[in-house]
């Protein structure tokens, strides 16, 4: 049985990493080209550059980038708000934003109901 090769929009990861940013962008949604085609910011682009040197992880707040083919096979910590979240990049993932991958909110759990909530705790003292 042969491996499956992975691909986006039929190119390759060797072909994707070789890509320019003009040329990715002719793959990607509109909403994402049109991200790109006004330029990173310079926290995104500091990001991207730290990237190509680094050997461990990388800390950001920046999830509003959207994964370039740059980024393949990258470790990056993104910030939910209260703790660092921990993302591979891979091939399925480009086009997207960063913080899509990283969620925010939790499920809610509740424990007991509370006073009021029931017809037998109106009997109940509140003190």
């Amino acid at each position: 049985m042969a491996k499956k090769v992975l691909t986006f929009k039929g190119k390759t990861l060797e072909e994707l990493k070789e890509m320019g940013l003009t040329e990715f962008m002719d793959l990607i949604k509109s909403r994402s080209r049109r991200t790109l085609k006004r330029g990173f910011t310079d926290a995104q682009k500091i990001l991207l550059k730290r990237l190509k040197t680094a050997k461990k992880p990388l800390k950001t707040h920046c999830r509003d980038i959207v994964i370039v083919p740059d980024m393949l096979e990258k470790r990056i910590l993104v910030h939910s708000g209260k703790e660092w979240v921990a993302v591979e990049i891979n091939i399925e993932m480009l086009g997207k934003k960063l913080g899509e991958f990283v969620l925010t909110r939790k499920k809610v759990a509740h424990s007991a109901p509370g006073v009021g909530a029931t017809r037998s705790s109106k009997h109940l003292s509140v003190r």
